[in-house]
């Protein structure tokens, strides 16, 4: 054993010893022995005996003062998958509970969260798997985050493509999971890393923008506390003081949500006072607004409405006599360890149980998860609805009884009224809103008084898929339709086949429901409600389930004619290099409210008596669509020559000399031509619109990757089409 490993090993029994004294540290031992004997031979990308890693999992696990159950697991939480151990092996050496740990994270190690579609089902059973183990033991994603963390410390020794797909995967699960767990310095460290390697010209843009300021700021930030301190201290407020510059990535978030320049960032400096009691944290907060004046609209008490994630805390934004702003955060000490560590600061053990049962609120909202994705049968809409489920909830509203509801960034009265009940959002029919009628598309805001109008019989609108905003609502809504749309489809084709059936001499009401299956099978429709529901929807045509009804040897010389014979659809359009898989003759057309470019993920979605529209997968239009399952078709590009097609980019700048002409030779440069171009400029800042060919998406990519390389430009958009939406 390599003097390294030693030394990692004698820092983790360090740790534990002085976190975790009462624990089982003979079960760590050997945890770590048996480890190190499995992982023996192996190695990791960067050349350094596997076991390292392990070791520097469980040193994680150890500073959050995880108990030695868990840090043994975090020892052990590759030798399932990258040995020939078992977790039967496991828990006959190390326990039931460590073995359910271990393959927990072992489930987890095999999902692929950016793979392809056509694996969709695989995955996302293996998260409905996932999120039951979280639920049951806490400890399982506790391992997986540390997992990551360390991997994404070590990612640059990974090829570039595996370590933009992980990177993704991190800043789209799992930071966000950090974050709903309450562990704000996990969360912090993995959207850095993550954006590192995402945007690393960004990444590098705002990293230097904050160095020349951190001298500056550190200054400023020390003057700051002198003060305070001296504030306090007249009053007797006992307090320890902290200061910080706002994490890379967070910036970034508000730079491109804002459009504004690093300069107009309220909270990059902060201030964190922590004291002793929710009492002084209000005396702390009138303090400071008699040293410094507070920003209008930016205090923010989330101690006395805490987030979902309980993380609770006092924040105001003030300006010093100078004119710099900076962030004011007050909390307990208590507070400050749950904003920090989140659930693995309060989350105890006992012999392997949980223990107090307070604790389980803190995990409400994955119960919540666990039962409202079990409802949810499409497993991609499974998958994108979980990355939503996961982002941060930061609108609270109340009900008239005084009910505190959280719900997502311009969420409106539908998704309040789902989030009260199911019934409620199938019968709602208006809102009002602080007592005053709003339209259901009001964007509500903090501290609004939300009261839902239900009318009986009334019932949801496909018009709401365009505006909700939380999963649940979406969910309900698009099930309630897929259910009455099925009825619809069904009925359709029934009439469909009914009306083309005496074209061919044959009757359709006598027909026996054998002989229909039989057909139907053969064109992947088993049951005769299915076959109708396809014919409805437009996946088959009456034509072609006749022709299974009626092969070539039994037709008459009449029935012949008309199958050679039929009448032409009319020509809806044409998508191009597009295959539809399984079927060769339905009419295809590119949709234009995204117009997805060769090599972009798309879907297809058949529209009645047009053909299979094709959207880009991110389209917001055919995710409104897609509530009915049935109508969804697989299609894919053709490896065919790409014509140029139209891209409208909008680009955020300030309004600087030459700007214009370094946008345009970028785009020459890529040997792109740009159709049409326009500049609106307003306080200093530019946006700037223009149509340019693209061959496909990897030269869109391209394009946008070189155009954010311009000193001076801030963001880049991708306009996606008209206005108009899709119709089904």
């Amino acid at each position: 054993m390599s003097p390294r490993v030693q030394s990692a090993y004698a820092e983790l029994q360090t740790r534990v010893a002085a976190s975790r004294p009462r624990d089982d540290h003979e079960l760590l031992r050997r945890a770590f022995e048996y480890g190190a004997r499995l992982h023996a031979r192996q190695r990791r990308r960067s050349g350094e005996a596997f076991i390292l890693h392990p070791l520097a999992v469980a040193s994680v696990l150890a500073e959050m003062e995880m108990d030695t159950v868990c840090i043994a697991a975090g020892l052990l939480h590759d030798a399932v998958e990258d040995t020939p151990v078992t977790s039967e092996q496991i828990a006959r050496e190390f326990g039931p509970i460590v073995a359910h740990l271990v393959e927990g994270v072992t489930k987890m190690d095999r999902l692929d969260l950016q793979g392809p579609t056509q694996t969709d089902a695989r995955q996302a059973e293996s998260v409905r798997k996932m999120l039951l183990a979280m639920v049951d033991d806490i400890r399982v994603i506790l391992i997986k985050l540390a997992d990551r963390l360390h991997n994404m410390r070590t990612l640059q020794h990974l090829p570039p493509e595996r370590q933009r797909a992980i990177a993704r995967e991190t800043l789209d699960i799992y930071a966000p999971l950090a974050h709903r767990l309450g562990m704000g310095k996990m969360r912090g460290e993995l959207e850095d890393l993550a954006f590192s390697y995402l945007e690393p010209e960004a990444y590098r843009r705002i990293q230097a923008a904050v160095d020349s300021r951190r001298a500056g700021g550190e200054e400023f930030l020390e003057q700051v506390q002198a003060r305070v301190r001296t504030a306090l201290a007249e009053h007797e407020i006992p307090a320890r003081l902290e200061g910080r510059i706002k994490r890379i990535y967070s910036i970034y978030q508000k730079l491109e949500r804002q459009r504004i320049d690093v300069d107009q960032v309220y909270d990059l400096l902060a201030l964190r006072v922590i004291t002793d009691s929710v009492k002084d944290c209000y005396a702390v907060l009138g303090v400071i607004h008699s040293v410094w004046r507070p920003v209008p609209g930016r205090i923010k008490d989330f101690i006395a409405t805490p987030r979902p994630n309980m993380y609770r805390s006092l924040h105001t934004a003030v300006i010093d006599a100078s004119g710099q702003p900076f962030e004011v955060q007050i909390r307990t000490a208590e507070m400050h360890r749950m904003a920090e560590e989140g659930i693995a600061a309060h989350w105890k053990y006992k012999d392997g149980a949980l223990a107090p049962t307070a604790d389980d609120e803190r995990i409400l909202w994955l119960r919540r998860l666990v039962e409202w994705q079990r409802e949810i049968a499409d497993p991609a809409e499974f998958l994108a609805m979980l990355k939503v489920d996961l982002a941060p909830e930061e609108i609270y509203a109340f009900t008239p009884k005084g009910r505190i509801l959280a719900l997502g960034r311009e969420a409106c009265p539908v998704d309040f009224a789902y989030a009260v009940h199911t019934e409620v959002g199938h019968h709602c029919v208006g809102a009002r809103v602080n007592r005053r009628i709003v339209p259901l598309r009001y964007h509500i805001q903090n501290g609004d008084i939300v009261e839902i109008l239900t009318q009986p019989g009334h019932t949801p609108s496909r018009n709401w898929l365009s505006f909700v905003k939380t999963s649940r609502a979406r969910q309900k809504i698009r099930h309630w339709l897929n259910v009455h749309e099925r009825e619809r489809a069904t009925e359709i084709g029934r009439r469909a086949l009914e009306r083309e059936a005496p074209r061919f001499g044959l009757s359709a009401k006598p027909m026996q429901e054998t002989e229909l299956e039989r057909a139907g099978a053969e064109l992947g429709f088993p049951k005769a409600e299915d076959i109708y529901a396809a014919l409805g929807y437009g996946k088959i045509s009456a034509r072609q389930l006749l022709a299974k009804l009626l092969p070539p040897g039994k037709r008459t010389a009449e029935q012949a004619r008309r199958f050679r014979n039929p009448r032409r659809p009319l020509k809806a359009g044409t998508a191009g290099p597009i295959l539809v898989r399984g079927f060769s003759d339905l009419l295809v057309y590119r949709a234009t409210c995204c117009a997805p470019l060769p090599g972009e993920p798309i879907v297809g979605y058949i529209s009645r008596g047009k053909g299979v529209g094709v959207h880009a997968a991110t389209c917001s239009n055919v995710q409104n669509l897609l509530y009915e399952a049935d109508r969804r078709i697989d299609v894919a590009w053709a490896p065919a020559a790409r014509e140029p097609s139209e891209v409208k980019l909008q680009i955020y700048t300030d309004d600087s000399a030459g700007m214009l002409s370094a946008i345009t030779a970028v785009i020459s440069e890529q040997g792109s031509n740009i159709r049409n171009i326009g500049v609106r400029t307003a306080a200093g800042q530019a946006v700037v619109e223009l149509s340019v060919d693209v061959a496909d998406a990897p030269a869109l990519a391209q394009i946008m990757a070189e155009l954010k390389r311009i000193p001076g430009l801030h963001a880049i958009e991708r306009v996606q089409g008209s206005k108009g939406r899709e119709k089904g």
